[in-house]
């Protein structure tokens, strides 16, 4: 029966790769006109809002979203979700409604086709480079002064046991702090069983289902300096925690 789970995993992790590459390819254009001054990049991600909603229903991949009314109206914040999949990007734009950019690793910068999405209108960054560091979070601190959220996964990586947590890195907390805006918990609980991050084509869980997702209550950080980072870091780590606990994802 595991073999045979592989092999279907195997079959829709193929499936599901043609349909985002030929879909993108096809978008290509599309997002390149829009995606060449920073004043219509918000028609970009409108498009990809629409453009991932249809690929993850064709994969058959549905979304299941608790608290979503913490994101209306909520203005500058920081969005910190935890990291368990490879579908959690494509995921993200069905969750947020509103303009929000995001940062991730500089290796998305190397992907052909996908890499147009960080070439500026999202942020790459060098983790390993205390230069590109300190830009990303200027860059960061630029659009959340612009009114835009901005993501940042604080594990910074896909532990390869997810869904168990990784520790938190700090400049996600950092970056509320200094910019007085609220940190918003989310929670993906079942997207690693729809793509899990695996050593093989066949191997690891995969196939379609429920992306169950919760969005907690955005954490505020007025009045809190970098005294409270340590503090701020814990509380979204174990609001987090609590929602995979509680759920039976851990």
């Amino acid at each position: 029966m595991k073999q045979l789970q592989g092999i279907l995993g195997g079959i829709w992790k193929v499936y599901a790769m043609i349909i985002l590459s030929v879909t993108l390819t096809l978008m290509y254009p599309i997002y390149a006109f829009f995606l060449r001054k920073r004043s219509s990049y918000k028609y970009a991600f409108r498009i990809l809002q629409g453009h991932t909603l249809f690929v993850l229903s064709v994969v058959g991949v549905f979304l299941k979203i608790e608290g979503k009314e913490h994101l209306k109206n909520l203005g500058p914040c920081v969005l910190t979700p935890n990291h368990s999949s490879y579908l959690d990007i494509l995921i993200l734009y069905r969750v947020v409604p509103e303009y929000f950019v995001f940062m991730g690793k500089h290796t998305l910068k190397t992907i052909p086709i996908f890499n147009i999405f960080f070439k500026d209108m999202n942020i790459a960054v060098n983790r390993k480079s205390s230069v590109s560091g300190k830009q990303a979070l200027e860059r960061c601190s630029e659009e959340l002064q612009s009114g835009h959220g901005v993501t940042i996964f604080p594990e910074g990586t896909i532990p390869d046991d997810a869904p168990n947590l990784l520790r938190f890195k700090f400049g996600a907390f950092k970056l509320a702090i200094e910019n007085q805006v609220p940190i918003v918990p989310i929670t993906f609980l079942t997207n690693y069983k729809r793509l899990q991050l695996s050593s093989s084509l066949f191997s690891g869980k995969a196939g379609p289902g429920w992306s169950k997702v919760i969005v907690n209550k955005p954490i505020p950080t007025v009045g809190l300096t970098h005294e409270d980072l340590l503090a701020l870091q814990e509380r979204v780590h174990a609001c987090i925690l609590n929602n995979l606990k509680q759920h039976g994802c851990r």
